[in-house]
């Protein structure tokens, strides 16, 4: 029911029953237990439609919050959100790079600390930190990461926090950030496609993330599209990653002399290395000045990636498609058309429905949005499969308040 409340933004309790099928007895009793826990208010009525206007019950966006972690090689990303997985406050610390998994796990617990202190927010109403990354339940992890799998982070973080901790995958994560947020709406097979260093997807079927046997559905950057192309870290060749990634478009930058000097890839003696996804972005923007290489490149990338979506909307039957990350945020433009020119051209059952695509409004921080509202689904909602809300819960806006 109160999954019901999120969806519709506002909702009267006969809206609850039609939606749900509980008896008004049981709306009634579920709806006095809401609202004396503080998860839920009355905001108002609806309009009227000739007999007595309704009440209207909407979250209590205070009453509860979560804090989301996103570890990454290039940046580990802290949010705070409210129960309507709304940011109350963020931050951004250096990544998890070759430090010791106890330290980064130590850090981390001190910055929980700073952003819950920091909002002023009493301890007591965060439910939880949800914790993503790349490698959760992976043997096979990106090389960056791979001394990660099987560090015991949840129960470490756990333990220096003092509240209960969530683990996941980020591109599942980034899907379950949007469902919550309402962008989903009436999706019944919704897929985030996730591009930040490396490409992977989080797949929702009626809101219940699918995760395969093993947590790894959705993984298409190791989907091939070259089957002659190079040797990915997987241990295939020709991977979505190893010729179209982030880190592909900059190794195939970097050969090009001129254009590595564009972009401004030409590495001097001293200094850290860039990250991988600074120096895609840097191939970004040359192409945004006009270099035809740069420009090629993207082109290219995005021409693979969207062979490699259409699979997935092909196997899945997709309704919905939301493009997510940090790499994707940077070259959206490029991404963007080129996948849906190639749904509109070449997915299965087009002729039936069509695949509607659009970028995330959180794209750079999507995984740590969606790692809180892990938390806040599986305190609050936890879901269970074969459930679908209607396509439009929403009932007539507030005559007043």
């Amino acid at each position: 029911m109160l999954d019901v409340i999120r969806a519709a933004g506002t909702i009267s309790r006969v809206g609850l029953a039609r939606a749900t099928g509980f008896t008004g007895a049981t709306i009634s009793t579920v709806v006095r237990r809401l609202i004396g826990d503080g998860l839920v208010v009355e905001t108002g009525r609806a309009e009227s439609t000739g007999g007595k206007p309704r009440v209207l019950l909407r979250l209590a966006q205070d009453a509860r919050y979560a804090v989301g972690v996103h570890l990454d090689p290039v940046g580990i990303t802290h949010v705070l959100t409210d129960l309507t997985g709304a940011v109350v406050s963020r931050m951004t610390s250096a990544g998890v790079g070759t430090e010791d998994a106890s330290v980064v796990v130590e850090r981390t617990a001190r910055q929980v600390d700073v952003l819950v202190e920091g909002a002023g927010i009493d301890r007591d109403r965060v439910l939880g930190v949800g914790v993503v990354s790349a490698t959760h339940g992976s043997r096979t992890s990106e090389p960056a990461m791979r001394y990660w799998g099987d560090y015991p982070i949840g129960t470490e973080l756990r333990e220096a926090v003092g509240l209960p901790v969530v683990l996941g995958n980020d591109a599942t994560a980034a899907a379950i950030g949007e469902y919550w947020s309402g962008v989903v709406g009436g999706s019944s097979v919704f897929a985030a496609v996730y591009m930040g260093t490396g490409v992977g997807a989080g797949l929702l079927v009626d809101g219940v993330p699918y995760l395969g046997s093993s947590g790894h559905a959705g993984e298409i950057g190791h989907v091939c599209v070259d089957v002659d192309g190079p040797p990915c870290w997987c241990g295939a060749r020709g991977c979505v990653e190893a010729v179209a990634g982030p880190a592909a478009v900059v190794a195939q930058a970097r050969a090009d002399a001129d254009l590595a000097r564009a972009a401004g890839l030409e590495r001097g003696v001293d200094g850290p290395l860039p990250s991988v996804a600074a120096e895609f972005t840097a191939v970004v923007r040359a192409a945004r000045r006009g270099e035809p290489t740069a420009r090629a490149l993207l082109d290219r990338s995005a021409r693979r990636l969207a062979v490699a979506v259409r699979g997935l909307a092909n196997v899945m039957d997709l309704d919905l498609l939301v493009l997510t990350g940090t790499s994707l945020s940077a070259a959206g433009p490029v991404y963007l058309p080129a996948i849906r020119r190639e749904l509109d051209q070449a997915f299965f059952a087009r002729g039936t429905h069509g695949v509607e695509v659009r970028m995330s409004s959180s794209a750079e921080t999507a995984p740590a949005i969606g790692a809180a509202t892990m938390v806040l689904q599986s305190q609050l909602v936890p879901l269970r499969a074969g459930r679908r809300w209607p396509e439009d819960l929403s009932e007539a806006v507030p005559a007043h308040t």
